[in-house]
């Protein structure tokens, strides 16, 4: 039983090198040639931070929620405790 659970949770990231690279197709040296003769422009890191910053800016807005949520339902059972 150790023995299998061995092998599915600790399974080489690339698998008899059939696996492609996960990193991505800019490490690719015929794509990165293609892109420098084709004259693409450069990638555009300011782009990634503002998505970052996004996902920030939604992780704590959905934590507010979460926090008002709570409080509201404490709220109303209290209203409702004291009804009784």
């Amino acid at each position: 039983m150790r023995a299998l659970l061995h092998h599915l949770f600790h399974r080489p990231a690339v698998r008899l090198g059939l696996a492609r690279d996960a990193r991505g197709p800019y490490r690719n040296p015929r794509f990165v040639s293609f892109l420098v003769q084709s004259n693409r422009k450069a990638l555009d890191t300011d782009f990634h931070d503002a998505v970052l910053r996004g996902r920030r800016l939604v992780r704590r807005a959905l934590y507010a929620l979460l926090i008002a949520g709570g409080a509201w339902i404490a709220l109303e059972s209290a209203r409702a405790l004291t009804v009784f």
